[in-house]
């Protein structure tokens, strides 16, 4: 969220934020981490990020990165941590963090965070 401006400065169309989850819990979620919600009859729901609920993990297992924590956390199926800066319907760069484990301990946030890709899209608009 606090990218947002900066990254639609530098180009991008749109920031979304992917879960597999549903797009109510999504929605709390959202709200529940201060993000605006835009009430606005028609609008995508919310002023800057915007979310993308993947309930069924579909587009998550398409992209290669489901993952499962059931024994560690109790969750079943989930997305690993990534970012990616999509132009075109191509993928043109992914953040993935690493190591990229099943029922992992750790929950690594080390490279798909908003600072990477705001550093990245400001090194490629260059």
């Amino acid at each position: 969220e606090a990218a947002y401006d900066e990254l639609k400065a530098l180009g991008v169309d749109e920031v979304y934020c992917l879960s597999v989850n549903d797009a109510f819990v999504m929605r709390q979620w959202f709200l529940h981490q201060g993000i605006e919600e835009d009430t606005t009859p028609g609008s995508l729901g919310f002023n800057k990020v915007k979310p993308l609920a993947d309930g069924a993990a579909l587009f998550t297992r398409g992209m290669g990165m489901s993952c499962t924590w059931t024994s560690e956390r109790g969750f079943g199926e989930r997305s690993w941590r990534y970012s990616a800066l999509v132009k075109d319907m191509k993928i043109e760069k992914m953040f993935v963090e690493q190591p990229a484990i099943q029922n992992s301990g750790p929950d690594p946030f080390e490279c798909s965070d908003a600072p990477t890709m705001l550093e990245y899209v400001k090194s490629s608009s260059a």
